[in-house]
């Protein structure tokens, strides 16, 4: 498997984006959200508070216990509503399994909603007129032209937990060309699988995907992370039983992490300038 240096792309998406942020009239603010203690989350959040203070962009990071109640967590996201000084809003997910995700979710106002999540912007996006694409969706789709496949006609199936990750990419690999599956990881089709030109999994189980429903030649890209008790981070592929298959793959870390990262700081640009009249 040849790799997809998602570290590579990132890094100049991110110059692009402190570049960007010195012509602004002010810097823009990202409010973020983190609930219990979930190394991975915490990983993730940190990692975006490094890349925002690098490239200008002011942070206001609530973490929270995960004894918060929904209504506490709503009344943080009420308050950057309101306030004209933020101009982006985070949920770092998952949350822990007791919060509504789907309500939380819905009370950002999608103007600010810098992860694309909001019903409304997925329903834009459905209907091509979607402002805001995913950081973590933009990712898969920069990271498999990386490879040069051109998306028409080819086959993609996506394996994930959640409708959420898994139908709104399955609407953009389509309008990039792809015919797409999805499927979840305990109702596998092994044959379609094998035919894909594409896979995207996301399911947070450590080497799920082995070599035996592969195709060679394939793109893998790999949005899953799990730490195991050694403490490194893992991916849903099993990269040690892929290496010697033809095709390409991102690395966990070093794939879509850093570019979800870096396509979220270009969001909050995007966020700040569509509410800045004066840009």
């Amino acid at each position: 498997m040849q790799k997809i240096d998602g570290r590579a792309i990132a890094k100049e998406i991110r110059e692009e984006v402190k570049n960007d942020v010195k012509d602004l009239p002010s810097a823009p603010k990202l409010g973020v959200i983190l609930v219990g203690d979930d190394p991975a989350s915490r990983l993730y959040v940190n990692l975006k508070e490094k890349a925002t203070v690098e490239a200008g962009i002011r942070t206001d990071i609530r973490k929270l216990t995960g004894g918060v109640t929904d209504e506490e967590i709503i009344r943080i996201i009420m308050e950057w509503n309101d306030d004209p000084d933020t101009h982006a809003i985070l949920v770092q997910l998952p949350l822990p399994p007791k919060h509504d995700t789907d309500r939380i979710i819905a009370e950002i106002n999608p103007k600010k909603d810098a992860d694309g999540f909001h019903p409304e912007n997925v329903k834009a996006l459905e209907t091509g007129q979607g402002a805001i694409l995913s950081p973590v969706h933009e990712a898969v789709l920069r990271l498999i032209a990386a490879t040069g496949l051109d998306p028409r006609g080819k086959s993609a199936s996506i394996i994930a937990n959640t409708e959420t990750f898994a139908k709104p990419l399955c609407h953009i690999l389509q309008k990039a060309g792809f015919i797409t599956a999805r499927m979840h990881p305990d109702a596998l089709d092994a044959e379609v699988l094998k035919t894909s030109d594409t896979i995207v999994i996301g399911i947070g189980r450590a080497g799920f995907l082995g070599p035996d429903i592969v195709k060679p030649g394939a793109v893998i890209i790999d949005v899953g992370t799990s730490k195991k008790e050694d403490g490194k981070v893992y991916g849903d592929a099993d990269a040690e039983a892929l290496k010697d298959v033809e095709g390409w793959m991102t690395p966990v870390p070093g794939g879509v992490g850093p570019m979800t990262v870096a396509l979220l700081l270009k969001n909050v640009v995007r966020l700040y300038k569509a509410q800045d009249k004066t840009v």
